[in-house]
Order: C-alpha cells, then structure tokens, then sequence
C-alpha cells in the first residue's frame, strides 16, 4: 500500500476490503458479496419462552446506511 493512495480516513478500509464499491464520509457504503446475519426472537413462538433464531441470507450489493455502522472489521476472508 502506498500513502499516495490513502488521501481520505475511509480509504484505509476501502484498500482492506475487496468487495467495497463505494462510501462516503458519512459511512453510507456499498458492500457486495454480503452475507447478513440476523438474529430473531420469536416471543409467540412457544409457551415454554422465547425462542431465538438466526437467518442468514447472501446479497449479490447491498446499500448500508451510515448512521446504522458500529464498527467495520475484516471477517475471515472466504475461498
């Protein structure tokens, strides 16, 4: 990595991910080649208590608002 390439704070992640399109200083960015993991507490779902699932679904992009980012981090990276 050369400094000449990192002029914005942003661009630091931008060199360490390869599936990130774009971003913007608000942390509005374009991911693709999402997996999304979330996790769902069913209250109804049974008399003995809530029962808590997780749904995982893969995106071809997807647009993730800024104000919605706590932290960006390498996951394992797959084959």
């Amino acid at each position: 990595m050369t400094t000449a390439a990192v002029t914005e704070p942003l661009d630091l992640i931008r060199l360490s991910l390869d599936e990130l399109h774009a971003y913007d200083s608000h942390c509005n960015i374009v991911l693709g080649n999402v997996q999304e993991t979330v996790t769902v507490v069913d209250t109804n779902a049974s008399p003995e208590g809530n029962v808590v699932r997780t749904v995982t679904k893969h995106s071809e992009m997807m647009f993730v608002r800024g104000d919605s980012v706590t932290i960006i981090c390498m996951g394992n990276k797959r084959d």
